[in-house]
């Protein structure tokens, strides 16, 4: 069922890091955003393949990873992603993406939950650093990274406390809560 897909399709952010993914499921995942909708069927996006640690270690100190967690500066050795998509705008056809880029990465997403992986959407990048190390052509530009693994932690979905309090947090056994608005919260009319 889809409900149970996008239940388990949360924002992992600690993976088991020696479990490789291989170029081919990332390729199959790309498959399923190039599959999905496209604003005025542009298909202006591009993407960048990572599962090989060097690149992965180019890519991982530009990333930044949980907002909400000031003293946590994102995963150790060890729960690092084994693989990373970056999703990019090719300029040359359109400069009006809309929300292609998040339709690509939730398909990205679910294709990969459905393979037992994990992953979480990055937007908090250093895009001009990137930029540089991995030679990326001006005509391309960074939308998003999505970092990719075998899920290494807990993560919790409960529903907002009265105080209205959004912020996701990590309890003393290190499984990561995300508290949700209720469905009567969110339905206006």
């Amino acid at each position: 069922m889809i409900r149970d897909l996008i239940q388990k399709n949360r924002s992992y952010r600690r993976f088991y890091q020696d479990l490789v993914i291989e170029t081919g499921t990332l390729r199959e995942l790309v498959d399923l955003a190039r599959l999905s909708a496209s604003a005025a069927n542009m298909q202006p996006l591009k993407y960048i393949l990572s599962c090989d640690p060097q690149k992965n270690g180019l890519i991982f100190p530009h990333l930044a990873w949980a907002g909400y967690l000031k003293d946590w500066p994102g995963p150790a050795e060890g729960e690092k992603p084994s693989a990373y998509i970056i999703i990019l705008e090719d300029t040359e056809i359109s400069r009006s993406i809309g929300c292609d880029h998040g339709i690509a990465a939730q398909s990205i997403l679910l294709g990969a939950t459905e393979k037992g992986f994990g992953g979480c959407m990055i937007a908090s990048i250093q895009r001009e650093k990137l930029r540089e190390v991995l030679k990326i052509p001006s005509r391309y530009e960074i939308l998003l990274v999505l970092a990719l693994g075998k899920p290494k932690e807990t993560v919790v979905i409960e529903t907002v406390g009265p105080d209205g309090n959004i912020k996701y947090w990590r309890d003393s056994e290190g499984k990561h809560r995300v508290p949700k608005r209720s469905l009567d919260d969110i339905i206006i009319g």
